[in-house]
C-alpha cells in the first residue's frame, strides 16, 4: 500500500549547545513529492536540522519523524529510507567510481546481484558513465558531487537530504547539479540547503527561511513575493505627455497609487500600484489603447528570492539603522 502523509514532521524541534540554541523550537513538515529549500545565513541552524532529521546528532526537545518513524527511537529504520549527503562528501578518493558505489551499496544492504543492477542505474543517471573506472581522487569537484549523488540514490531512498550541493561549484557544474535534482524530484522527496539563491528558486516547489535558529517564512516562493509586494505593483512605459497619463491613472479606480515621470523621449515611465486583488496589466493596456497612446512596456513587478531572503532575515538593527 502507498505511504500517506507528509515525509517529515518536524514538532518543537530545539538543539542547544550550553546557551546557544541552534534550531529554536522549528516546527514545519514536507509532503511526499515536494522539492523544498532550506535557506538562511550562516549558523541559522539548517545543516543542524538535516542532521538530527539523518539521525547524525541528537537533539535537545522536540520531535522528529521521517515517514512516520521517530528519529530518535527507530534510526535505523530512517536511515534506510533517507540518503544523506552532507556539505563535505565523505568519499574514499583511492577507490574507483565503480567500485566505490557498489562498496556503499553493500553496506546499505543490497545484495551482490542488485548492488550491481543499481550502481548501473545510478552510473547512468548521475552522468558517470565516462568516468566510473576512474579513481575519485582524480575527478573533478564537479563529479565528485556527483558521485556523492550517486552514493546517496544507490539504495533507492525515498527521501534525499543535500546539504549545500553546489558549493565550489562552477557555474557549467551548477547547472548539471540542479538538473539533477530537479529529476530527482519526479520520485523522491528532496530537502536541499543551499547559499546560491537562484538555484534554489529554480529548482525548489517551497522554502524555509530561518534565522538564529528560528523559521521566519515556510512557503512557495510565489506566495512570499505577494506577502512582500502586498498590492500589486505595475511598471509601463507610455507615448503621451506625463500630465496627461498621470490624470487618466489617478482616475481610475483599480490604481491606489500612481507616480508618472518624464523619460526617454516622448515616452513617460509609469509605476502603478493596484487596489487589493486587482491585475493592473489589462487595466492599462485598455487606457492606453483608448486614447491611442503607444506602449512600449508593461510589467509586473517581481521580487527575486534574494530580495525575499534579504528583507526576511535582516536582523532589528540593520532595520534601524536603514534610512
Amino acid at each position: 500500500m502507498m505511504n500517506r502523509g507528509p515525509i517529515i514532521e518536524v514538532q518543537h524541534l530545539t538543539k542547544r549547545y550550553g546557551h546557544h540554541a541552534a534550531v529554536d523550537d522549528v516546527s514545519f513538515t514536507v509532503e511526499r513529492g515536494e522539492i523544498v529549500g532550506l535557506l538562511g545565513p550562516n549558523g541559522a541552524g539548517k545543516s543542524t536540522i538535516m542532521r538530527i532529521l539523518a539521525c547524525y546528532l541528537p537533539a535537545t526537545s522536540g520531535a522528529a519523524r521521517v515517514a512516520g518513524l521517530d528519529v530518535f527511537r527507530d534510526a535505523d529504520g530512517v536511515r534506510r529510507r533517507i540518503a544523506y549527503m552532507p556539505e563535505n562528501n565523505p568519499l574514499h578518493p583511492d577507490m574507483r567510481v565503480r567500485e566505490y558505489l557498489k562498496f556503499r551499496a553493500r553496506l546499505k544492504g543490497l545484495s551482490t546481484v542488485a548492488s550491481r543492477e543499481r550502481v548501473d542505474v545510478v552510473t547512468e543517471e548521475c552522468g558517470l558513465t565516462d568516468v566510473s573506472r576512474k579513481i575519485i581522487g582524480t575527478l573533478s569537484k564537479g563529479y565528485r558531487q556527483r558521485v556523492g549523488l550517486a552514493d546517496a540514490l544507490v539504495h533507492e531512498p525515498e527521501l534525499i537530504i543535500l546539504d549545500e550541493p553546489t558549493i565550489g561549484l562552477d557555474p557549467r557544474q551548477i547547472r548539471a547539479v540542479r538538473q539533477l535534482v530537479k529529476n530527482l524530484g519526479q520520485r523522491h522527496t528532496v530537502l536541499v540547503s543551499s547559499h546560491i539563491l537562484p538555484e534554489i528558486e529554480m529548482t525548489c516547489e517551497r522554502v524555509l527561511i530561518l534565522r538564529a535558529g528560528k523559521i521566519l517564512a515556510a512557503d512557495s516562493t510565489a506566495n512570499l513575493q505577494q506577502r512582500m509586494t502586498g498590492h500589486g505593483q505595475v511598471l509601463a512605459e507610455i507615448a503621451a505627455p506625463a500630465p496627461d497619463v498621470r490624470a487618466c491613472f489617478e482616475a481610475l479606480p483599480a490604481v491606489e497609487h500612481c507616480e508618472v515621470a518624464s523619460g526617454d523621449g516622448a515616452f513617460c515611465s509609469c509605476v502603478l500600484t493596484a487596489r487589493p486583488g486587482v491585475d493592473l496589466r489589462p487595466v492599462v493596456f485598455d487606457a492606453a489603447l483608448a486614447h491611442g497612446w503607444a506602449l512600449r512596456e508593461l510589467t509586473r513587478t517581481r521580487h527575486s528570492l534574494e530580495d525575499i531572503f534579504m528583507q526576511i532575515t535582516r536582523t532589528d538593527r540593520e532595520e534601524e539603522e536603514t534610512p
